[in-house]
């Protein structure tokens, strides 16, 4: 397996890290679509806990034992190959295929319920969603983007996780960096939160939230289905029906939950299954038919590339950092 990177780079991080990764292979059930499905973590092209080559996904994370970076490389037989590097590396192994969509499973969807679903997923049979099962870098990430554009959320999050997350190890083409623990979310200082664009509601709840750290994390796993879920993620103040929504979504791989309350998802889905832009509640109707799959039929929207057409000047986003 060859998951080197450039030799330039190689020199370097052998010195400082000097060992040998983990290394395990994946053979998936049906179809994968390795990109689409593990790239859906990401936040934005210049995530800092992933960097994509041609061949190769590297994706650093914290893992309940430690920091890893793991490399995932598809062969020509659909076999995923895998190699990790750090402490949390045998962890970051053996949970890379529920990431890669092994959990994700529905062999009674019914596509046929409308014709752009049928095309959709018919054009797409390795769309997966997976999951990461690290519920708190998954809620930290929805609270950053609360009420914000894609472009803030993805510049605070990289600015954060940069400024105090931690340095990843294995030969990485970039530097990779882990998401900062639950303690360090904690304890960012007022005025980086301000300095990566956040503002006040958006960093309290997140330090509310850490306040109940493992708690809170262990009590969201237990949950027996994503009502549960609910119940526990918004009874933290500041976390409402869409933040708990992207957390399930990106931790738990949750085929059923539906962003309700995101500025253009109802309108999105709306065109696609009719044309017209709809509400929330109508957005809910429409999907109602996939009860236990709409953000499967979401996901298949976005992968058939039907974009309603823009009704007016983008937004441009103040900046209201000292300058």
């Amino acid at each position: 397996m060859s998951l080197e990177a450039p030799a330039a780079h190689r020199v370097s991080t052998r010195e400082a890290w000097p060992e040998r990764p983990v290394q395990t292979e994946y053979r998936p059930r049906g179809p994968l679509d390795l990109r689409r499905t593990v790239l859906a973590q990401r936040h934005g092209a210049g995530d800092p806990t992933f960097f994509v080559t041609p061949n190769v996904i590297w994706h650093a994370s914290r893992s309940p034992e430690g920091i890893a970076t793991l490399a995932l490389r598809e062969t020509s037989r659909g076999v995923i190959r895998a190699a990790a590097w750090g402490p949390g590396a045998a962890w970051a192994l053996s949970q890379m295929p529920a990431l890669c969509g092994r959990d994700d499973y529905a062999p009674d969807f019914d596509a046929a319920l409308h014709p752009l679903i049928a095309a959709a997923h018919h054009d797409n049979p390795g769309l997966r969603i997976g999951r990461t099962d690290l519920v708190f870098d998954a809620l930290a990430s929805a609270i950053i983007e609360q009420k914000v554009t894609g472009k803030q959320a993805f510049g605070a999050w990289r600015h954060l996780v940069r400024a105090f997350g931690t340095r990843a190890p294995g030969p990485t083409p970039v530097p990779l960096y882990a998401a900062p623990s639950i303690e360090q979310w904690r304890y960012i200082p007022s005025w980086a939160w301000h300095q990566a664009g956040l503002e006040p509601p958006q960093s309290k709840t997140i330090v509310r939230a850490a306040r109940r750290g493992q708690a809170l994390e262990q009590s969201v796993l237990d949950a027996v289905d994503g009502e549960a879920v609910d119940r526990v993620l918004v009874s933290q103040p500041g976390v409402g029906a869409w933040t708990s929504a992207e957390t399930r979504i990106r931790a738990l791989g949750d085929a059923d939950a539906v962003s309700v309350g995101d500025f253009h998802l109802s309108h999105q889905v709306g065109f696609a299954l009719t044309g017209m832009r709809v509400d929330d509640d109508g957005m809910l109707r429409l999907l109602a038919p996939w009860s236990g799959q709409r953000q499967r039929v979401i996901r298949l929207i976005g992968a058939s590339g039907m974009v309603e057409p823009r009704r007016g000047a983008r937004l441009h986003p103040e900046d209201h950092r000292a300058r």
